[in-house]
């Protein structure tokens, strides 16, 4: 699978301008049990469900609950998260429900870390914002051991420590979940996932281009440090939001009303500004497939697209269309155009079997030797690298 291509939710309860008319709680946690459903159907990837502890959204407080029961709903679809709070939530518990959700989906699961964009929920469990990046640090340092070591010792800043303890079940396979970090402006986060050769993912759904590729190259520079491999092998994830209709003119009219009223758009730019400047595409499917490859021109190849459909006040019906359209005029197209113009030895899309023979590899040709905890190299590797860059 070269690159996967899949629905991010947020979960928000949003009226619908057109009608007036506000969805009951109930009705967005089926709706999204239904999208989900649909976008397996006409082979989509991946769904991803956002983490909130507040209103307007339903997004779950703890996703494998959802993503557990979506197993159960669905056959292909790669079950993920957008975002799970590293910062607020307890490492521990981390790594024994997205173990057991690993378990769940026979390895049909990962999940992206991120620090949120509410504000008060640090404070709700007990965190303070000013240190959110030092809780996504060490919070993954401790995760990132847990799902490594069966028997762990710990003691850092922001929980009480650990002897002994080991996290069940073990994951699946003995190959931890693939883990994605999310960030849309922080350096350090970019840098975190480079460290650990982990998934980088640029939710840049409100930011212009430019942005977008300084983020990722940074990413890119610092996996090909840490050794990991090239600038592109780094594994790189993106977001996205489209509206689709048969001609771009139907499409922007029919959006506008749910651009000009939803909360996280109103009273800002324009419509068209706000596509012009962001990865937004309202229009036809040729225009969101035309869209869509250029993103590869300032981010190079990568393993992931998420898009953004069920938000703003957007009837399920409408949702349901957009998905359709999404999986069966879309992404065929998307697939095979960036196939024919991907690098030779960028890697595919991340999967649990792919990443359980990796390792199964990998274990085979180690037979005993010693593996750095923090880059996934060796030592002989890194003396041999040298050698080469010297005799240069």
């Amino acid at each position: 699978m070269q690159m996967q291509f899949g629905l991010m939710s947020v979960g928000d309860v949003t009226t619908d301008p057109t009608t007036g008319r506000t969805p009951s709680e109930h009705e967005r946690i089926k709706a999204q049990i239904e999208i989900a459903r649909l976008a397996d159907e006409v082979g989509l990837d991946v769904f991803a469900t956002g983490e909130h502890h507040n209103p307007p959204f339903i997004a779950p407080a703890n996703p494998p609950i959802q993503l557990a029961h979506l197993a159960a709903q669905t056959t292909n679809l790669i079950l993920s998260t957008s975002t799970t709070l590293i910062t607020t939530n307890d490492p521990a518990r981390l790594a024994e429900d997205y173990a057991y959700l690993q378990h769940l989906t026979e390895g049909r699961m990962d999940l992206m870390l991120g620090r949120g964009n509410t504000g008060p929920v640090y404070p709700w469990f007990g965190k303070d914002i000013r240190e959110g990046i030092a809780l996504a640090v060490e919070n993954y340092a401790l995760l990132h051991r847990l799902w490594r070591e069966e028997n762990v010792d710990w003691e850092g800043r922001f929980r009480t420590p650990l002897h002994q303890f080991t996290s069940t079940p073990r994951p699946l396979d003995g190959v931890p979940p693939f883990v994605w970090h999310g960030s849309i402006r922080s350096p350090e986060i970019a840098e975190q996932a480079a460290y650990y050769g982990d998934g980088f993912f640029h939710n840049h759904i409100f930011w212009p281009a430019e942005h977008t590729r300084r983020m990722v190259d940074l990413y890119r520079r610092r996996y090909e440090h840490y050794g990991h491999g090239t600038y592109d092998q780094a594994i790189v994830g993106l977001g996205g939001q489209v509206f689709m209709r048969e001609n771009s003119q139907d499409a922007i009219r029919d959006f506008r009303p749910y651009f000009d009223n939803a909360p996280v758009y109103g009273g800002g730019p324009s419509l068209e500004d706000f596509s012009s400047q962001t990865p937004l595409t309202v229009g036809t499917p040729d225009q969101v497939i035309e869209r869509t490859l250029a993103a590869r021109d300032y981010v190079g190849d990568y393993q992931r697209q998420l898009f953004l459909m069920d938000h703003a006040g957007l009837p399920l019906k409408e949702v349901l269309y957009q998905v359709e359209l999404l999986g069966t005029r879309v992404v065929p197209v998307l697939r095979e155009e960036f196939a024919k113009l991907r690098k030779p030895g960028v890697p595919d899309a991340p999967t649990h079997a792919a990443r359980v023979a990796a390792a199964g590899g990998a274990r085979e040709d180690e037979r005993g030797a010693q593996r750095d905890e923090w880059t996934g190299t060796r030592a002989e590797e890194l003396n041999a690298a040298r050698t080469i860059e010297e005799g240069r």
